[in-house]
C-alpha cells in the first residue's frame, strides 16, 4: 500500500498499472472546476485523459472527494468537480484539510505531484504551471507548485509558466531549487499561450527517448526532485497587454493568492473573445498527450 493508503483511493486500472509498472500519467483538476467556464473544464479533462491513452498510458485524475484522495476518476466526479461552488482549490497545504472536511477539491499542479509522491507516478502534465507572481517582493507571492517540484520526483509537461507571472524570476527560482527545465523542441520557455519570448531553458530536448533518459539520469544523480518539460503551445497568443489589464483588474476586485489566477484567465478569455479559452484547452491536451510518450519512453527502458 503507498504512503498515505488510509486516506488514498487508487482506481483498478491506476494501481493495477503501478503495480505492472506501466506507464500513468497524473491530471491535476483545477482546470475543471477553475480554469474554464461551465463544465467546459470536463470536456477538456476527459480529452486529456484520450490523449493519455491514445499515447499507451493510463489517465490518473486526482482529486479529493468525500473526504478521499481519489487517484483515477469516473466522468460523473468531474461533474460534480465543475457543477459544486463549494470545490475547493487543493494545492499541498490544503489537502489534509480538504481531506478532514469531507467535501470536495481540485488538486492544483502542486496538489496533484504532492499525491504522485504519496502514489509513486513519475509523470504528469498540464497546461501551465505557477510560479513567481509580478511584484513578489513587495507581496512574497510565490506558487507552492515550485517548491513541491522540488521535492516530488516527477517529470511534468506544461507550457511554462501562466502569462500573468513574472517568467523571468519563475526560471530563476527553478534553478535555485535545482528543477531542470527541458524545452520540448524550443531553446526557450514559452510563457503558456505564447510560445517565445521566454529566458533560455537549462537544456532542449527533441526526443522522447532523450527527455526520458535526462529524467532517469537526473533521478538517480540527485535523489529525487522533479523536471519540468516545457512545451510551446501549438498555436501561440500574445496577450502581454491584456494580461496587463487583467492584473490591474483583478487587484481593484481585491483578488490575492489563489483567487488571482481564476480571475486572470476569466478577464483573458472575455478580453480575447474566447482566443485564449481555445488555446488553454488545446494546450493542456497536447501536454497530456506528450506526458504520456515520456512516461511510455521512461517504461521501455525499465525503473
Amino acid at each position: 500500500m503507498p504512503a498515505g493508503g488510509d486516506v488514498l483511493d487508487l482506481s483498478a486500472e491506476v494501481g493495477e498499472a503501478l503495480a505492472a509498472g506501466r506507464p500513468v500519467v497524473a491530471l491535476e483538476t483545477t482546470l475543471v472546476s477553475h480554469g474554464f467556464p461551465g463544465t467546459r473544464g470536463v470536456a477538456v479533462a476527459l480529452e486529456s485523459e484520450l490523449r493519455v491513452r491514445a499515447a499507451g498510458a493510463v489517465p490518473a485524475t486526482v482529486a479529493v472527494v468525500d473526504g478521499r484522495i481519489r487517484v483515477g476518476l469516473a466522468a460523473d466526479v468531474l461533474e460534480r468537480l465543475a457543477a459544486s461552488p463549494a470545490t475547493r482549490k487543493a494545492g499541498p497545504r490544503d489537502l489534509a484539510s480538504c481531506v478532514a472536511g469531507g467535501g470536495l477539491g481540485s488538486t492544483t499542479v502542486g496538489g496533484t505531484l504532492a499525491v504522485c509522491r504519496l502514489a509513486g507516478i513519475r509523470f504528469m502534465g498540464t497546461g501551465g504551471i505557477g510560479g513567481v507572481h509580478r511584484g513578489f517582493a513587495r507581496t512574497l507571492d510565490i506558487s507552492a507548485d515550485l517548491a513541491q517540484m522540488a521535492r516530488t520526483p516527477a517529470l511534468v509537461v506544461a507550457s511554462g509558466p501562466k502569462s500573468l507571472l513574472d517568467v523571468q524570476a519563475t526560471a530563476e527560482l527553478l534553478e535555485s531549487l535545482g528543477v531542470p527545465v527541458l524545452g520540448w523542441r524550443t531553446d526557450t520557455l514559452p510563457r503558456f499561450y505564447t510560445a517565445s519570448g521566454g529566458p533560455a531553458v537549462s537544456a532542449r530536448v527533441d526526443s522522447a527517448a532523450e527527455a526520458a533518459r535526462i529524467a532517469r539520469l537526473h533521478w538517480q544523480l540527485t535523489g529525487g526532485s522533479g523536471l519540468l518539460v516545457a512545451r510551446p503551445p501549438s498555436r501561440s497568443l500574445d496577450v502581454d497587454e491584456p494580461t496587463e489589464q487583467a492584473l490591474e483588474e483583478a487587484q481593484r476586485a481585491g483578488a490575492v493568492g489563489q483567487a488571482v489566477t481564476p480571475a486572470v484567465l476569466a478577464y483573458l478569455h472575455q478580453a480575447t473573445g474566447g482566443a485564449t479559452l481555445e488555446v488553454n484547452a488545446e494546450l493542456i491536451a497536447d501536454n497530456a498527450g506528450l506526458a504520456a510518450e515520456l512516461a511510455v519512453a521512461y517504461a521501455a527502458v525499465g525503473q
